[in-house]
């Protein structure tokens, strides 16, 4: 505990002086402070200096004060300290000055190589990794050193600048004696360089879940560092070696910057999912910037040839022909990169393309978006569900509704489409590792996932409106059989009872009295005569042979049809609402025949099969019935599809007409 007391405001001092040590610096570059040395260093190079210094010493502290006894912290600090050391001009000459950074340059890779060793728990691969830091070290140092009494006389801009080391008879006898020395230490700095190399890929084989991650942010960072090389070495080749200065050590300095960042993501996990797709990124545009350079040389070397070197027409075209290059070789380039970097995350993208490009030409249902992502994703216990803001719950693909997800161990992943939730992917929680992976084959989908929650909220709304309907046919049936009743038991039983008593009374009369009975016998038949119009009408409602089931009504039928009717309606009983609509459409069939279609007979057919009730009414009139608005074909569609069910109706003129209807009676 004491030794965190004191280590982190001991951090919080380091940042201090070299905040200090980089503020004194670009002051005097920029001229606000007095300097022996006045256009040392061009002031467009600031922003990059303060960053490069900043950035690790900035990250170091950030983990210092988290973890103060964490190694890869100190590294930062240290390192950038030195650094901020390197370019403050405070009493040394302009030739001490130069000698300085002439030995000081290594500074720049001695904080990465110190931490590709030790990263990211801070402690190295194993006890004989500790010999070769030793020797690293050792090399820095060393060469350093000997690097500050070499006699040799400046370059470029500063060969008229003497070296304070000419005449010094210890740097003389160097120089003659074990110059060759600093070459075995230079060979050592790059031999410590290869050794980091090798300790992040020995690491990231290694590596697995949250710790890959962390190793993959370092060589993503570290690769930059040959990368830039390289394309500083091309532009130095294209456009002559007075670019190289201009390019390299801002170079050099953004990549301290980019590998204290990706040290800071990788320990803090901030963003640390994003570093696949970056990668990725890096490759494409690392292989499309070499791609349209070679191109860009090319051209312009071919056309130098033919109009000349100092013709502005090659420039214009090979700038031309690269502009006009660039969006279809990033294609082809981004497409090569995913099949050999990232097989998984390429071939999980064209199996939902493949799907996307079925769902557009109609070949694929949206809902089997699920079982693609399953397999895209090679998760078998991947499970889409769709969410519903009208039910306010999630759905299946199905259409069943659940009340909650499952809480079985699943990570849940949610999907947006323009700010909104749209569905909720249950997969395997390896895959949160893999997040590139998983964000690309959702992001992919994303269309086809909307589609399906939209097809499936649709059905669900259908299904409620024809259980709706449903119901409602229904109910009035059952209203329909109470008005029966009703008249049935009510008001024909009233009228008959009425007619016995009149009878009674006319029996009644005395011999005087019979002059009355012509009356009494016509009123009695009045009565008859609305007893037999209610049951008519009660008849209307609902047949009472339906009692007896639909068979034996459409027997019924056929007995008080006027021209012969074939009847086949072997047919068990099924639910008495079906039934009915089925003999209100043999009954609008048959009225049709005869009235309508002068036909000469009829055939009538009731089957049963696979939960649904065929009847099929066919006779030989003249045909052309057509089911026009209002009219009763009309009406019997609309009852049919009431029950959710089909009426076909075929009527060639001169051909007769065959009416086919299907209802589904499943109890």
């Amino acid at each position: 505990m004491v030794g965190m007391r004191v280590l982190r405001p001991t951090a919080v001092v380091v940042w201090i002086a070299t905040v200090a040590l980089v503020t004194v610096a670009a002051l005097q570059v920029l001229g606000l402070l007095p300097t022996t040395r006045l256009g040392w260093i061009p002031a467009w190079i600031v922003p990059f200096f303060m960053l490069a210094v900043l950035t690790p010493a900035s990250v170091g502290l950030l983990i210092a004060l988290r973890r103060p006894r964490n190694v890869i912290a100190w590294i930062l600090l240290v390192g950038a300290l030195l650094i901020a050391t390197s370019p403050v001009d405070l009493l040394l000459s302009d030739g001490w000055a130069l000698q300085t950074d002439r030995a000081t340059w290594p500074m720049l890779y001695a904080w990465p190589i110190a931490v590709t060793y030790v990263f990211p728990n801070g402690n190295f691969l194993s006890r004989r990794w500790r010999w070769v830091a030793a020797i690293a070290a050792v090399c820095f140092v060393a060469f350093m050193s000997f690097a500050m009494f070499d006699p040799e006389p400046f370059y470029g801009d500063d060969a008229a600048v003497p070296n304070p080391i000419a005449n010094n008879a210890f740097g003389e006898w160097l120089a003659a004696n074990v110059g060759w020395v600093w070459v075995v230490f230079w060979l050592g700095i790059l031999g410590s360089l290869i050794a980091g190399a090798l300790a992040v890929g020995l690491r990231l084989r290694r590596s697995r879940g949250i710790e890959r991650l962390q190793m993959l942010w370092l060589a993503w960072a570290a690769t930059l560092i040959p990368l830039g090389l390289l394309i500083c070495g091309t532009s130095s080749w294209l456009l002559g070696d007075s670019i190289l200065d201009l390019i390299l050590f801002p170079f050099l300095l953004l990549m301290q910057a980019a590998v204290a960042a990706a040290v800071g993501i990788a320990v803090t996990r901030y963003r640390l999912y994003a570093i696949e797709r970056l990668i990725n990124r890096t490759l494409v545009y690392a292989v499309l910037t070499s791609v349209l350079v070679g191109a860009y040389a090319a051209i312009s070397v071919g056309l130098g040839v033919a109009l000349g070197r100092d013709s502005p027409w090659v420039t214009a075209a090979a700038t031309l022909a690269v502009a006009l290059a660039f969006r279809p070789l990033r294609s082809r380039v981004q497409d090569l990169v995913d099949r050999r970097f990232n097989r998984a995350r390429y071939n999980a993208l064209r199996q939902v393309q493949a799907h996307e490009d079925g769902v557009r030409e109609g070949r694929r249902p949206p809902e089997e978006i699920g079982r693609v992502l399953a397999e895209a994703l090679r998760d078998p216990q991947a499970e889409l569900r769709f969410w519903l803001p009208a039910s306010e719950a999630y759905a299946g693909s199905g259409g069943e509704l659940v009340d909650a997800l499952p809480d079985d161990g699943r990570a849940r992943t949610e999907v947006e489409h323009d700010g909104a939730r749209t569905a909720v992917l249950l997969h395997d929680p390896g895959l949160l590792e893999r997040r590139d992976l998983l964000d690309s084959v959702l992001g992919a989908a994303r269309l086809s996932i909307e589609i399906a929650r939209l097809r499936v909220e649709l059905r669900l709304q259908l299904a409620e409106v024809e259980a709706s309907r449903a119901r409602i046919v229904e109910a009035g049936y059952e209203e329909r059989r109470r008005l029966e009743r009703d008249l049935h038991d009510g008001a024909q039983q009233r009228l008959v009872s009425l007619g016995v008593q009149i009878r009674r009374m006319q029996r009644s009369l005395p011999d005087g009295a019979q002059i009355l009975a012509p009356a009494f016998d016509q009123i009695v038949g009045d009565i008859g005569s609305a007893v037999r119009d209610l049951r008519q009408i009660a008849a209307g409602v609902r047949p009472a042979r339906l009692d007896d089931g639909l068979a034996a009504a459409l027997q019924d039928l056929a007995r008080s049809t006027p021209i012969p009717v074939d009847v086949d309606a072997q047919v068990e009983r099924v639910i008495a609402s079906v039934e009915a609509a089925a003999y209100f459409v043999a009954c609008e069939a048959v009225t049709n025949a005869v009235r309508h279609a002068s036909a000469s007979r009829i055939a009538m057919r009731a089957t049963r099969e696979n939960g649904t009730l065929f009847v099929t009414v066919v006779d030989d009139g003249v045909g052309g019935a057509t089911p026009r608005r209002g009219s009763g074909l009309a009406g019997l569609r609309d009852r049919v599809a009431a029950h959710g069910g089909t009426l076909e109706i075929k009527s060639p003129s001169g051909g007769g007409t065959r009416i086919e209807v299907a209802l589904p009676c499943e109890s």
